[in-house]
């Protein structure tokens, strides 16, 4: 508490409550980690970390874009787990809040999966979706 001087004596005002810490935009499966890290040490060159956006794309208009990133953006929230670092682009952080990466390996085929807790619907072929 700081105690304040006032014209009739000294007043105590109240000490305002601590912020609770940003909660991170998506979270990242131990599986998602592993195999960022495997596609960073295969690269020829140095590479600060990945960065996942959103582009229109596909039959219901929005589809999740990942690339190779060589230093942060301006604005990209930066996810640090396990030494390795996912950048969010800021176009794509209102779409993606609350959603979980995972990758996953099938008998025919493997990838990331985005599971958004946002998305209204998706298209047919799972290429895109819209929230």
């Amino acid at each position: 508490m700081t105690d304040v001087t006032t014209s009739g004596g000294t007043a105590t005002a109240p000490a305002k409550p601590a912020r609770r810490p940003k909660p991170a935009a998506i979270s990242i499966t131990p599986a998602a980690i592993e195999r960022v890290r495997q596609l960073i040490e295969k690269r020829d060159k140095p590479t600060f970390g990945i960065r996942i956006g959103i582009r229109s794309k596909g039959c219901s208009g929005l589809s999740y874009t990942i690339e190779y990133a060589d230093e942060p953006g301006p604005g990209d929230e930066a996810i640090s787990q396990d030494g390795v670092t996912v950048l969010i682009d800021p176009k794509a952080s209102l779409f993606i809040f609350g959603t979980e990466m995972d990758f996953v390996e099938e008998k025919l085929q493997s990838g990331f999966v985005f599971r958004n807790p946002n998305e209204k619907g998706r298209c047919g072929c799972g290429e895109s979706f819209h929230v």
